[in-house]
């Protein structure tokens, strides 16, 4: 008896970060852009925000692929319950950074994985604890020049020279910082019916 062909895995994104975090997998997967509206609702935490746009982006496509296992995935920065986006300009890039200089800034990963056909829907939410150096100006420009991480919550792409900004990185599954916990999606993705290891 052949074995049963895996379902079908769709990355709710349009973020090379988790493109190229998934592909760690060695799955194969299709990569389908989600619309969903971004913008944050009155009174909503980071952590409820990045779940809630998790589970939209997954449910989004997993309405238009029902037999498809789709991930979403969402990321906030949380700065004293403050929710900071992706900046998108260089000046909302220093102003961020400058309020982070110092603080202890908690990034918040959701990631959902949604089967629509399969009636299965689970969202995790992984939470990574920044320390940031005092940052002076002159640094703050520097990295942003050399980075350009204006599509990136809270300015900080630590997988490059972000590095340099911070004293500390504390978590759980070291990936969520860029983007995706795949320790977390590994394991939703499991309850779901796709192996990742499959033998």
């Amino acid at each position: 008896m052949s074995p049963a062909t895996p379902p079908r895995l769709i990355l709710a994104s349009t973020s090379r970060y988790r493109r190229d975090l998934l592909q760690r997998l060695q799955v194969p997967f299709d990569v389908v852009a989600p619309e969903v509206d971004e913008t944050p609702r009155p009174d909503e935490t980071p952590p409820q925000i990045a779940r809630r746009l998790a589970l939209a982006k997954a449910a989004d496509i997993a309405a238009r692929h029902p037999q498809a296992v789709v991930i979403g995935s969402d990321q906030v920065a949380d700065l004293d319950g403050t929710p900071l986006g992706k900046p998108l300009t260089h000046e909302r890039a220093v102003a961020q950074l400058q309020a982070m200089s110092g603080k202890t800034v908690v990034f918040q990963t959701a990631v959902a994985v949604v089967c629509q056909e399969a009636g299965y829907t689970r969202c995790e939410l992984a939470a990574v604890r920044v320390v940031f150096r005092c940052l002076a100006d002159a640094e703050i420009e520097a990295y942003l020049h050399a980075e350009q991480p204006y599509d990136c919550a809270g300015s900080a792409k630590s997988e490059g020279l972000g590095i340099a900004l911070l004293e500390r990185i504390d978590n759980d599954d070291p990936t969520a910082l860029i983007g995706l916990p795949l320790i977390r999606t590994c394991r939703l993705l499991r309850a779901a019916g796709l192996e990742v290891l499959a033998v």
